[in-house]
């Protein structure tokens, strides 16, 4: 289904048959999929007020000033003011002239989602985790899971033209599928500590910053309109969030028909063996220094139980990593 564009702060207007001034142009949003406001509700009324008390004041100069190139009408005026101000205020907003409802709402309901199942963490705390995460997982990445991020992730490249990335993290897995003009990538994770190194990684490969979007939100409600994706990707992820079983749901619910979803996910050794007692036993405390995460969830069954079709799931165990050692990976589709 095509969707609808949004644009930017500016929209065009007519030009009035006395005005000078040429017509503005119309601003479409590299990211029709989604919608997010970047300033919180308070800075963003601060903003609108601003921007009011503004237009006012430079009503009342102009009505005194008139010069040759401008009639002294309210329309002449605002499109003046809206060739210099709109760009000035379309890069701390995404909002349409005309709001949309739907879209709203959707933005509401995940923004209240994040706040129910992931609450905010001290700063301190989400900037050391980021920090940690970028370090301590260079090893995994390299010499333990490379081999299957590549056999998993680099078929999207020229395949898929809008990928969702479900807790980019620091944006490791960027550099095995996003390539080339032709593809736009979204990343989302709860800790928006996280966005400067998942965009420095789409830089390194070669995304521009139109290509590329980082949202803070959860997988239990996303941001993103229906049927908009290509593809999902999901590494070390369903480990952390609250509700596996919705999170899959709301992955279905944005992938277009046929559409992929690319997962890598440790997860509980067999019932009955040692790994799985100790397990069981640091699974607490792992949650605790971990961000949420898991040791003892079979992410697997619940894949295999959710209505995907063509699920393709496989168990392997990746050595020297002990605790997190089993791992599911595979593909599904919607």
């Amino acid at each position: 289904m095509a969707l609808p564009n949004s644009s930017l702060y500016s929209q065009g207007l007519p030009s009035h048959s006395n005005c000078l001034t040429p017509p503005l142009h119309t601003t479409t949003h590299p990211f029709s999929i989604f919608k997010v406001p970047v300033l919180h509700t308070k800075k963003q009324q601060q903003l609108r007020l601003r921007s009011s008390y503004s237009l006012k004041n430079s009503e009342n100069l102009s009505s005194k000033n008139q010069s040759p190139a401008t009639c002294g009408c309210g329309l002449c005026r605002r499109q003046f003011l809206g060739a210099f101000a709109g760009p000035l205020l379309s890069q701390f907003t995404t909002f349409p002239a005309t709001a949309d409802p739907s879209t709203d709402l959707l933005f509401s309901n995940a923004q209240k989602m994040m706040n129910k199942v992931h609450p905010s963490k001290p700063d301190w705390y989400e900037e050391f985790y980021a920090i940690a995460l970028d370090r301590g997982m260079k090893s995994y990445e390299k010499e333990k899971i490379a081999g299957y991020k590549e056999q998993l992730l680099n078929p999207l490249k020229g395949e898929a033209k809008t990928v969702l990335e479900l807790g980019i993290g620091t944006g490791p897995n960027l550099k095995y599928y996003a390539s080339g003009r032709n593809v736009s990538v979204v990343g989302v994770d709860p800790n928006k500590h996280m966005e400067k190194y998942a965009q420095a990684a789409a830089t390194d490969c070669g995304l521009l910053k139109s290509q590329f979007k980082f949202i803070n939100g959860v997988g239990e409600a996303l941001p993103i309109f229906d049927s908009s994706m290509d593809a999902v990707v999901c590494t070390l992820a369903l480990c952390s969030v609250k509700d596996v079983g919705k999170t899959l749901k709301e992955v279905q619910r944005v992938l277009k028909p046929r559409g992929q979803f690319i997962f890598i996910e440790h997860v509980a050794a067999p019932d009955g063996t040692s790994l799985r007692f100790w397990q069981s036993l640091l699974d607490p405390l792992q949650q605790f220094v971990s961000d949420g995460c898991h040791l003892t969830r079979e992410t697997g069954e619940v894949i295999r139980g959710s209505r995907f079709s063509d699920a393709s799931i496989n168990m392997t165990y990746i050595p020297s990593i002990s605790l997190i050692s089993p791992h599911v990976f595979g593909t599904a589709y919607k």
